[in-house]
């Protein structure tokens, strides 16, 4: 018998290369597995179906993974309001870890001798894929055909096409990967430091110029509800984008540190993730105290970045999940925010939990919980170690 291998397949060049080497040179059984979290429509994946299927897999799964991802991991995300580098909304990174996940659990239920891949060499996704499923199935070999013979896409091509694969030589100017989470945009002016994508690089045009108000209603942190009709978290998500990303919001190019130590910059176009993360952090700075709001601007830049790197399965992270769940309880109310081309602004909350209520003063006018000499009394308390310092150390009376 042939022993099995689960191939991660998108159709795209690599993954095509992958199955063909597989199967003819290696004499493998390819599983191909495809893990929609959010970036296929119906007639895309049957597309992709098809062609794994002619080009000679033994079978072909599509997992939908989306509301799995959006429960384990883009929750947390909105939790945390993570925002790599103050910037990306994790938007492939988040991504990967829920697609190597459901393939190593793939792999497993077919009792797979081997798990591949298409990433190359150079980028993040090969650190993810691997280390998860070195993590999860420790015991399937993993084959990196692309990596591993440091293969050129024209020697791809031409592999595909000795084997009476045609596969179209024009390479497109801009690489695109969407999902539920973002869409990110790759090309030319991303590799240099001093360029930015055209006009024409950003999959969804400018259509929406009129300025228009929309509200976002949270429960317990979770986004539940999109001017007043109440939804799943994930149709929240795809119905703003689709209302939100025609105003050429959450366009945005982001430079970072890689795994493997080297800088590098890729275009983002996230709408309804940017827009959902600072609608959530407004409604949190009017109802979470100051330390909550401190220890979890410290525990979720932790969390965003072990994240990017893979470490999904490290333990801590469900730690940092727990604290971030358990303060959401009166993360509750809507968002009023208001949109205009290339821009969008947070116009305010309403909330039963809201602790800016005038019950108890108006910031910089009056007060009613405590008299003028409770002030006094407070103000010299609080800075007398201080004082004691100055005088001890600096001399002063």
């Amino acid at each position: 018998m042939k022993k099995k291998v689960v191939l991660a397949y998108s159709g795209g060049l690599d993954t095509s290369y992958c199955v063909i080497y597989l199967t003819r040179d290696l004499g493998l059984e390819v599983h191909s597995v495809l893990v929609n979290t959010g970036g296929f429509s119906e007639e895309e994946l049957n597309q992709v179906e098809k062609r794994a299927y002619d080009m000679g897999v033994t079978s072909h799964k599509t997992v939908d993974e989306v509301e799995n991802y959006y429960e384990s991991s883009i929750k947390y995300l909105i939790f945390g309001n993570v925002l790599k580098n103050a910037t990306y909304p994790l938007s492939v990174s988040a991504e990967r870890v829920s697609q190597a996940t459901a393939i190593a659990k793939y792999a497993k239920e077919i009792d797979a001798d081997f798990v591949a891949h298409g990433s190359t060499g150079a980028g993040n996704d090969q650190v993810r894929f691997d280390m998860i499923f070195n993590i999860l199935i420790p015991e399937v070999a993993i084959i990196t055909p692309i990596r591993d013979m440091q293969l050129s896409r024209e020697e791809e091509i031409a592999y595909l096409q000795k084997h009476g694969v045609q596969f179209n030589a024009e390479k497109a100017k801009y690489s695109i990967n969407k999902g539920i989470w973002g869409t990110s945009v790759g090309g030319k002016e991303t590799l240099t430091s001093n360029q930015t994508l055209p006009e024409e690089a950003w999959p969804t045009p400018i259509t929406s110029t009129e300025a228009r108000q929309i509200t976002i209603e949270f429960k317990q942190g979770e986004p539940v509800a999109l001017n007043g009709e109440q939804l799943k978290p994930t149709e929240v998500i795809q119905k703003l984008q689709k209302i939100a990303q025609p105003y050429g919001i959450g366009r945005d190019i982001h430079v970072g540190d890689t795994i493997i130590g080297i800088k590098g910059r890729v275009g983002f176009e996230a709408a309804a993730p940017l827009i959902i993360i600072k609608a959530h952090h407004t409604l949190e700075k009017h109802t979470l105290t100051k330390w909550q709001l401190s220890w979890k601007d410290q525990l979720s830049a932790f969390y965003g970045n072990w994240m990017h790197e893979g470490q999904f399965h490290d333990p801590i992270m469900r730690d940092i999940e727990a604290f971030l769940a358990n303060s959401q309880e009166f993360v509750n109310g809507k968002v009023i925010v208001e949109l205009n081309p290339h821009r969008f602004q947070i116009i305010g909350i309403e909330s039963g939990s809201d602790l800016m209520s005038n019950k108890f003063g108006s910031y910089g006018e009056m007060n009613k919980l405590w008299t003028a000499d409770d002030v006094k009394g407070f103000s010299k308390i609080f800075g007398n170690q201080v004082m004691i310092w100055h005088k001890i150390n600096k001399g002063e009376n």
